[in-house]
């Protein structure tokens, strides 16, 4: 999938992303039924490495991938309740990654597609969508191990209805539309600069990318703070995400004092919810970090990239963290377990946030996961760099506006779109079906992986 613009973030500036899907079949009480899970292998994210190749990143996702498929099937073998084919896979995948020396949240990557593709079919099979499956604790899932806890504790009542979409403000996105040259201009139907983009979304959640650098920083974010409180009459809430930019907290700390010196950002710090990961992982859960207890006007700081594991969340906590993200990405079960353990504690936060996802599977997924935790504010960006859903065959664009016709419009061009409104997205169609997306994907128009390493895909990239 080739991006409208580049999304800038951290240590890259992404310009494609491989799309993959993961299809399972199995037997759920005598029925033999196929699940599907899907995910965009955004570069650098993993791995936050600047001395390899994105060819070398990809290589490594793709091997994580199908070590976990392969796990997965002889975990089938051996058991045959969710749960228990869960913590085999898990386990197994971890002792892998240890010995391979892949990080705990890449090797998570492989375990999340197998769970998710096997709980879409496990819906299906019963004819259930994923938050009834799941607070009916049908499929044996027990967090007294590692939380103490029923699955149950981790869900709200009843799923979110609607969400507050977060727009990902990106390093290189656009802000003002009038200061787009014709050259740089995509004129592809869809907002490209900021304030198109909250003008045309009713948009009010704001997620700022900042790379840690004051000079490139203050004046990009002066700017931001004008163009919110210029285009959101009602208000707006901002979130920042420091993309692991700093690699001892004293020099945060410095970095957002400077930050909130400036008068000119008083109106972006009035509602800010949460930092999101400002050190880098291999120092944000180090001992030294204990210091975090002490800092007494510490905004709402959260882990997302340091949140590989089982042990990562409560680590984080330990150390003065006030929470964690959820994202599909990084596995369904550790999420349930990472919520129910943020919901014992009053001041805990649980965010959502993207990998630059997008429908039907991935996205759709992942919103019924948001929806079944009761996340209110999800950062959305799939829908800002890319086209839609117009990468897919166009039967299968069809399909999905069938199906999903609150969520989905139809664009000018035909394409399938998001139907965002006063910022909100409508979860009505997501909540119904079996994990959020529902059976309207046919595999067919796709390549097998192992066909398209052999003709070269990787190449083309």
């Amino acid at each position: 999938m080739r991006l409208r613009f580049p999304f800038k973030y951290g240590i890259a500036s992404m310009t494609v992303v491989p799309h993959v899907f993961v299809n399972v079949d199995l037997v759920v009480n005598g029925r033999e039924v196929s699940g599907l899970s899907s995910e965009g292998l955004a570069l650098k994210w993993f791995t936050k490495n600047p001395e390899t190749h994105f060819e070398a990143d990809l290589c490594e996702m793709i091997a994580v991938i199908q070590n976990a498929s392969r796990i997965a099937r002889l975990a089938a073998e051996k058991v045959t309740g969710f749960f228990s084919w869960w913590q085999a896979l898990y386990a197994e995948q971890a002792n892998w990654a240890k010995v391979r020396e892949v990080p705990p949240l890449l090797a998570n990557l492989g375990v999340s597609l197998m769970e998710r593709a096997v709980l879409d079919g496990i819906c299906k099979a019963l004819g259930r969508p994923l938050h009834v499956v799941l607070a009916s604790e049908e499929l044996g899932i027990d967090l007294s191990a590692v939380r103490g806890v029923k699955v149950g504790k981790a869900l709200v009542e009843r799923p979110l209805e609607r969400v507050h979409v977060r727009h990902t403000i990106g390093l290189g996105d656009e802000l003002r539309a009038s200061e787009i040259s014709e050259a740089e201009r995509v004129n592809d139907g869809l907002p490209q600069a900021l304030d198109e983009s909250i003008r045309a979304y009713g948009l009010s959640f704001f997620k700022i990318k900042i790379c840690g650098k004051a000079e490139t920083d203050l004046p990009r974010l002066r700017e931001v703070t004008r163009i919110l409180v210029e285009n959101c009459p009602n208000g707006f809430k901002t979130t920042l995400d420091g993309n692991e930019q700093f690699h001892d907290l004293a020099s945060f700390r410095d970095y957002y004092a400077m930050l909130r010196a400036e008068k000119a950002l008083e109106p972006l710090f009035a509602q800010l919810l949460l930092i999101e990961q400002p050190l880098h992982r291999a120092k944000a859960l180090g001992d030294e970090m204990a210091v975090l207890r002490e800092w007494k006007d510490m905004p709402g700081m959260i882990i997302d990239e340091s949140d590989g594991s089982l042990d990562d969340l409560p680590r984080a906590l330990e150390l003065g963290y006030r929470g964690t993200s959820h994202k599909n990405c990084k596995g369904i079960v550790k999420g349930l377990a990472n919520a129910a353990l943020l919901r014992t504690r009053p001041d805990s936060i649980l965010s959502g946030e993207d990998l630059c996802s997008i429908g039907p599977v991935a996205m759709l997924q992942d919103l019924a996961v948001q929806a079944a935790l009761g996340v209110s504010h999800v950062e959305r960006n799939g829908h800002h760099y890319l086209r839609g859903l117009s990468v897919y065959p166009e039967a299968l664009q069809q399909d999905v506006l069938k199906a999903h016709d609150g969520l989905y419009q139809r664009h000018a061009e035909g394409f399938p779109m998001l139907r965002i409104e006063k910022g909100e997205l409508d979860l009505s169609s997501v909540n119904a079906a079996p994990f959020g997306c529902g059976a309207i994907l046919n595999m067919q128009p796709f390549e097998a992986l192992d066909a398209w390493i052999k003709r070269g895909g990787l190449g083309e990239l």
